[in-house]
C-alpha cells in the first residue's frame, strides 16, 4: 500500500471498553436468566414461562460471547482502525473488517442507519472478491451484509477516534481525489 497523502484514524480504546462492558452486562443478564429456577420464574406475573426465560438467557449468552471476544481482540490490536491514502482504504475498524480496498475497486458509498448506528456502505466493482475473503464466519457475515445492504463492505465509526461525520467526509474527500471518475 502506497503511503502518499495518508490519513490514519486510530481505534478508540475507550469506545472498545464501553462495548466490552456492554457485552459483559448482556452476558451477565443472560447467565442470570438461564440459571433462574423454574419456581421463581413461574412466580412472576409476566414472562412466567421457564422455557422462554431460559431460552432468552441462552440466546443472550450465545450472542454476547463472540462480541466480547472480538472486542477483546481489538483492544490488543495495535493497528490503526482505518487508513486512507492515494492507493485506497485500509479497513481494520471491526472484528470482521475488509482489509485493503483499492480506489479502483470502489464505485461509491452511501450511509445506512439502523436505529442510531450509522454505517458507510462501500460499493465495489466486484463484490464477489470481498464475499470470499476471510474465514467461514467472516464470509457468512459478508454474504449477509451483501444480501441486506447490497455490499459486503461497511465501515462504522463505532470503534474509531472520530465521529461518523468525520469518517464520511474523509472517505468522500479521498474518493473524489483518487477514486474512479465516472
Amino acid at each position: 500500500m502506497n503511503a502518499v497523502d495518508e490519513k490514519i484514524i486510530e481505534q478508540s480504546k475507550r469506545k472498545l471498553l464501553l462495548y466490552l462492558l456492554g457485552a459483559c452486562i448482556f452476558m451477565a443478564v443472560g447467565v442470570w436468566m438461564f440459571s433462574m429456577d423454574d419456581a421463581s420464574i413461574e412466580a412472576h406475573r409476566r414472562f412466567n414461562n421457564p422455557l422462554y426465560v431460559h431460552g432468552v438467557g441462552l440466546a443472550a449468552i450465545i450472542m454476547s460471547a463472540p462480541v466480547g471476544a472480538l472486542v477483546v481482540r481489538k483492544l490488543f490490536d495495535s493497528k490503526p482502525g482505518v487508513v486512507f491514502n492515494s492507493a485506497g482504504v485500509l479497513d481494520n475498524s471491526s472484528g470482521v473488517s475488509t482489509g485493503f480496498i483499492p480506489w479502483s475497486d470502489i464505485t461509491g458509498a452511501e450511509v445506512l442507519q439502523i436505529q442510531r448506528q450509522r454505517m458507510l456502505i462501500v460499493r465495489v466493482v466486484n463484490p464477489e472478491k470481498y464475499l470470499e475473503a476471510g474465514n467461514a464466519l467472516k464470509r457468512a457475515l459478508n454474504r449477509q451484509s451483501y444480501k441486506s445492504y447490497g455490499s459486503p463492505i461497511s465501515i462504522t465509526a463505532g470503534t474509531l477516534k472520530i465521529s461518523f461525520e468525520e469518517l464520511q467526509a474523509t472517505f468522500n474527500e479521498y474518493l473524489s481525489k483518487y477514486g474512479k471518475q465516472v
